[in-house]
């Protein structure tokens, strides 16, 4: 059995339904009440910056101190997502995500915000301020607020992004390098791609999923397994000392950019066949987007050297799976039918995923094509083909089943 007494499996980079493209459906209920079905154990809140879903935080979630607000026995960290904008030698765009101690504190930063911009019309709000000076002006409001470079390698709005982008992030930090402890992965990346940057060496690598949804296909795809605890306090510590457990992700081909090509013009290729393209679409003849297994490559370093590289587990969502074993969309029937009656039997979607045996999925009588691939899944061997230019990657088993992630 892998699942532990003391895990704290953790999303802390989720929306509200006042970001873009989010369900209007996002509710701090059916946040806990999926979460729960998932088998989480502790959410961010997401878009404290916004006005209507602050007063929400604070109506809906009880204070109990130590920076953990509960709805009922579900426990929430303060938590968003900014988008910044600016000018740094050439136009930047760079998404961080904002863990917050406590209201008061996102009440401060939220006062600091409206001395840049407007917040009110979007859960993630664009400002035009260097990443550096964010973090700077983050901290004299509080050490204890901890930012963290989102999705790090997608083209469009990222730390290492190949369209926006920068080549260090000493470069994009500066001085403030040292007060930004930990990156986040995103579904293009894993830890192992991340080893091989030297400027990452001393920096924790997390994971969350970055849902638009409460959906268990969506919220925890991505997630940290941190050591239980009851405090912010102690969840920062863990990440600025890299003394978490382990993180959870998807296969990097499962991530909308891990390849380069156009969507529009239906290609795809690796940064071997990029390169012999000149990187440029064979179809159009216009430059490709190229993609984080490629940025990767440009970036590797031969001489970084992780010291602690923590174990990371790759998973589909088990939605994913039920979907492959039986040629169905995620939100059809007989697929939720199949989800349901799983999670009536064996409690939430992690367990199922990482921790119920063989024998006891025969004993339930569950479908045995679909036990053999919760257990390849398990290993990480389900077969995938790569995402591209905003296309999730797709999943496929040799019966030539396949399905859009």
């Amino acid at each position: 059995m892998i699942q532990k007494e003391n895990w704290m499996i953790s999303d802390l980079h989720i929306h509200s339904r006042f970001s873009q493209a989010c369900s209007r459906n996002i509710t701090f209920e059916n946040l806990v009440k999926w979460a729960k079905i998932k088998g989480l154990h502790l959410l961010g809140t997401g878009d404290f910056t916004h006005p209507v879903w602050i007063e929400e935080i604070k109506e809906k979630l009880e204070d109990r101190g130590k920076g953990f607000y509960y709805l009922d026995d579900f426990p929430f960290i303060i938590s968003g997502e900014i988008s910044l904008i600016y000018t740094q030698g050439r136009g930047r765009r760079m998404h961080l995500v904002i863990l917050v101690p406590s209201i008061e504190v996102a009440e401060k930063i939220n006062g600091y915000l409206d001395t840049k911009g407007r917040r009110d019309y979007d859960g993630r709000p664009i400002f035009k301020i260097p990443a550096g000076e964010f973090v700077e002006d983050m901290m004299k409001i509080s050490k204890e607020i901890e930012v963290i470079p989102a999705h790090i390698w997608t083209p469009w709005f990222s730390l290492f992004g190949s369209k926006s982008g920068f080549d260090s992030m000493k470069e994009a930090f500066g001085d403030q390098f040292d007060n930004v402890h930990a990156i986040e992965t995103g579904m293009s990346s894993d830890p192992e791609m991340n080893w091989k940057i030297k400027d990452l060496e001393n920096k924790s690598i997390v994971s969350f999923s970055d849902a638009h949804s409460f959906w268990p296909f969506r919220m925890g795809r991505e997630a940290t397994i941190f050591q239980k605890c009851d405090s912010y306090k102690e969840v920062i510590r863990q990440i600025r000392e890299n003394d978490f457990i382990a993180t959870i992700e998807t296969d990097p081909a499962y991530g909308k950019y891990h390849w380069d090509g156009h969507r529009n013009c239906d290609f795809s290729c690796d940064p071997k066949k990029t390169r012999e393209l000149d990187g440029n679409c064979p179809k159009c003849g216009k430059p490709l987007v190229i993609g984080v297994e490629y940025r990767v490559e440009e970036l590797t370093n031969e001489e970084s050297n992780h010291q602690i590289k923590k174990p990371f587990y790759t998973l589909l969502p088990l939605h994913e799976l039920i979907t492959l074993n039986l040629g169905f969309g995620m939100q059809s029937k007989k697929v939720w039918d199949v989800y349901n009656n799983l999670i009536r039997e064996f409690g939430n979607e992690f367990n199922i995923l990482l921790d119920v045996s063989r024998d006891d999925f025969v004993k339930a009588d569950v479908d045995c094509k679909l036990i053999a691939l919760i257990l390849k899944n398990r290993k990480g061997n389900v077969t995938v083909k790569p995402g591209f230019d905003g296309e999730y990657g797709v999943a496929q088993v040799g019966d030539g089943q396949e399905t859009l992630f």
